[in-house]
């Protein structure tokens, strides 16, 4: 089968490389001169393991390449983003965007999956009324159905093989089709519905995720006002048999967890409170971080240097997609008396990828370790303490043994953790 995919991202280019690797013909579709451009060459423009040479293997057997503009195909499948705009609402540019621009490709009976995280109604209000008005009728035409993924950076081509998925179509026999079309590849169960149930299982996936983390999150909060270790609370807590808290942190980033609960609000803003209230409480972490770094920095006269380590929304990743380390950043700066230096491997932010932590932390009042890079795991304390001017470390991740840091001099202190020194 042909097969046309619209957006080559995170998750639209591993897709095409899963079909173009199992016996599809798949032509990849971006705005992006520089990712068609690398792809074409088997190549690509994003950190995953494993990715560019499943991309390579495809290309030289000819089954993907890219181009800007859309092809006919039997399938099409639209993997753009959804971002939020200023008022939290879901912006609709792209997917409109490009579903208009494989409208004049479309053939009856051709196959239509959207793969975008979208509010409750995209599949059946939002993408039927734009078909209708171009004179095509889902579900008659054409198989129309809404498909997501469920993957981890990290691990996107295992998860996209052996995760379990959800395909949710504009009536029975488009989620039939496009089950038997994912079954190319996909190893895992996949289980058919409706395409607006698989649109809000696909959003509630990650809302349960966020409010989960929110409540770890103020569970650290009121563990730094107790002086209690709000870590070791989640240790042994989870040693009850049903309970499985998750791990705070400086905030939520990433293009699911800190954005699919908004669609959720976004349509029912009266009645979704626990939701709204989750995503303000873990919006609301990089002000608590800030409050932090000043307490740990008040009786520094003058300008105070922090040297953040990390930057991306997660560890080992290259995605800065609603990174909340970039709104502390950006918090920290508008103080007027801070020096911010960001070093991180993955990402150039502001000179980051170039920089070395111990040059970094030259003369620093404080290490604020904001993301769990594997980099930073096993760094020369000793010599990080000789160079800084106030030797003193934020862990916000839980991610640095306090004995170890404190043998080499330094103040540790732990997010969540309400103590003025270990």
């Amino acid at each position: 089968m042909k097969i046309c995919i619209v957006g080559l991202g995170y998750i639209g280019l591993p897709t095409a490389a899963m079909f173009a690797t199992n016996g599809h013909d798949v032509v990849g579709v971006d705005v992006n001169q520089k990712v068609i451009d690398a792809l074409n060459r088997g190549g690509i423009v994003i950190e995953e393991p494993h990715l560019e040479e499943t991309v390579k293997q495809a290309v030289d057997q000819g089954t993907l390449r890219a181009s800007l503009k859309p092809e006919e195909a039997d399938a099409f499948i639209i993997c753009v983003p959804t971002p939020i705009m200023p008022d939290k609402t879901a912006d609709m540019t792209f997917v409109e965007n490009g579903l208009r621009a494989v409208i004049p490709y479309l053939r009856k009976e051709n196959i239509l999956i959207l793969e975008s995280t979208s509010p409750p109604g995209t599949t059946r209000d939002f993408m039927g009324g734009i078909l209708r008005e171009a004179g095509l009728n889902p579900g008659e035409d054409l198989l129309v159905a809404y498909c997501p993924e469920r993957v981890l950076p990290g691990r996107i081509l295992i998860e996209l093989k052996e995760n379990n998925r959800v395909v949710g179509g504009i009536n029975e026999k488009s989620a039939e089709v496009v089950r038997e079309l994912y079954k190319s590849f996909v190893k895992g169960d996949i289980y058919t519905t409706d395409a607006t149930t698989a649109e809000m299982c696909k959003l509630m996936e990650n809302t349960y995720r966020d409010v989960n983390i929110a409540l770890a999150n103020e569970l650290a909060m009121i563990c730094e006002k107790m002086g209690v270790n709000a870590w070791k609370v989640i240790e042994f807590a989870n040693k009850h048999p049903r309970v499985n808290l998750h791990m705070p942190g400086p905030g939520v980033g990433g293009h699911c967890i800190a954005v699919d609960p908004w669609f959720i609000i976004e349509k029912q803003p009266e009645i979704s409170k626990i939701i709204h209230l989750a995503r303000q409480t873990n919006d609301s972490m990089p002000h608590f971080v800030l409050e932090k770094v000043k307490a740990l920095t008040n009786d520094v006269q003058g300008t105070k240097k922090i040297c953040v380590l990390g930057v991306t929304y997660k560890p080992n990743v290259d995605d800065m997609r609603e990174s909340p380390v970039i709104e502390l950043v950006r918090l920290l700066k508008e103080q007027g008396d801070f020096e911010i230096v960001v070093v991180d491997p993955h990402v150039n932010f502001e000179g980051s990828g170039d920089r070395d932590v111990y040059e970094a932390a030259q003369d620093a009042h404080l290490i604020l370790l904001a993301v769990n890079h594997n980099q930073f795991k096993s760094l020369n304390f000793s010599r990080i303490k000789d160079v800084m001017k106030k030797p003193q470390v934020l862990d916000t991740r839980h991610f640095w043994d306090a004995l170890e840091v404190e043998g080499a001099g330094l103040q540790y202190h732990l997010l969540g953790w309400g103590r003025e020194q270990a």
